[in-house]
């Protein structure tokens, strides 16, 4: 069986995240496993690890506003796989994370040993989804805003997030350690690329990308 040599795993579940590290870690005992629990600290794996054989990532995971993080790895790490994790179990999500170009799509109810498959495939170049998944058709409006989310450079992507967050210029500013002109000139750029005149349009416009949280009974 291929051996991947290294795997990011980002989710913000300690519990979840260290109990499938140590299940597949059984399997891929050859495989260093990167961890991320925020959107910076994947960014920074991604940065530092793009001979990475894979992402697991969490859909869910603080800061991804929904596929947005998805839409901007596979734009800029487009030689690494994703395959979505989440508990977001619905025919329209995974139909939504494949257009937007996951690899593979694992409920977090799936089994362990489904998990282990689904990886193998996917690492063997193959596309894996739920058997229970059924393919609709998706709105052009979402592959839109998708493509025009996906051309943004990474510090403009990384700018929009905050202010999806409702950050300030001047705490953006600070946060990145740049002046405020220019997180004004790239908040410019960011409304030209999406097609929108401010801030208040720009966090609509990326708004079908985002995913409600799932109705969990614990």
């Amino acid at each position: 069986m291929f051996q991947p040599e290294k795997i990011i795993v980002a989710d913000d579940h300690p519990l979840f995240r260290q109990a499938l590290l140590a299940a597949l870690d059984v399997k891929f005992n050859k495989t260093q496993w990167l961890e991320a629990q925020t959107i910076e600290q994947l960014e920074q794996q991604l940065s530092n690890n793009t001979d990475s054989d894979l992402v697991l990532l969490d859909l869910n995971i603080p800061g991804a506003h929904g596929f947005n993080t998805l839409i901007h790895v596979r734009n800029h790490f487009p030689q690494i796989p994703v395959v979505m994790i989440s508990a977001h179990e619905d025919n329209d999500t995974i139909r939504k994370a494949m257009e937007y170009g996951a690899a593979g799509f694992v409920p977090k109810s799936t089994p362990v040993d489904t998990i282990i498959y689904a990886i193998q495939q996917i690492l063997a170049g193959e596309v894996w989804v739920p058997e229970s998944f059924s393919q609709a058709s998706k709105g052009d409006g979402e592959s839109n805003i998708a493509e025009r989310v996906a051309s943004l450079t990474q510090q403009q992507y990384r700018i929009l997030m905050m202010f999806a967050q409702g950050l300030l210029n001047k705490q953006i500013a600070y946060d990145l350690n740049v002046s405020e002109a220019t997180i004004k000139a790239h908040a410019t750029a960011i409304f030209r690329k999406l097609n929108v005149r401010n801030r208040t349009q720009a966090v609509i416009a990326i708004a079908p990308l985002n995913v409600a949280e799932p109705n969990i009974n614990h």
